[in-house]
């Protein structure tokens, strides 16, 4: 047997269209892709939900529930391990403090000191929030956790 003899199912090997070949061929000039615009031209693909320009299904149903995204407060962290590292014995640390440390990126926000290594330093910690095991590590050193004012 021959590989050229052996027969594929009927319909397996569709031939491909052959664009721009004349009027004649009923897909010439611009080749089914119709004039102009973005499906005209090469490397089109539209996104997902696109439809031509026309404001999308999407965009035309009505918003529904509640979207807490305006409204969280975003904390600057801070662990455990990195106050160890950078303050002395007995030092106050506060987001100044920090900021000038360069612990966080801005003082005026709120900072959130995470539990993560161990303190040995006695420190006095001002910050808006802290997990639990961040306040009794400080406690356990002799320091004192504080909660900022907002």
């Amino acid at each position: 047997m021959k590989f050229e003899e052996i027969l594929a199912a009927a319909g397996s090997h569709k031939k491909r269209r052959r664009v721009g070949r004349g009027i004649g061929s009923h897909r010439g000039k611009t080749c089914g892709r119709g004039s102009k615009g973005f499906g005209a031209r090469a490397g089109w693909k539209a996104m997902w939900g696109y439809e031509g320009g026309q404001n999308p299904q999407i965009a035309r149903l009505p918003k529904r529930g509640f979207n807490n995204y305006n409204f969280r407060v975003n904390y600057q962290i801070v662990n455990v391990s990195d106050l160890e590292a950078i303050f002395a014995d007995g030092a106050k640390v506060d987001a100044a403090a920090l900021a000038a440390a360069k612990l966080i990126d801005d003082a005026t926000k709120a900072v959130k000191i995470l539990g993560n290594g161990q303190l040995t330093k006695k420190l006095t910690v001002v910050a808006a929030k802290f997990t639990a095991s961040a306040a009794a590590k400080i406690q356990q050193a002799g320091g004192a956790a504080e909660t900022a004012a907002s």
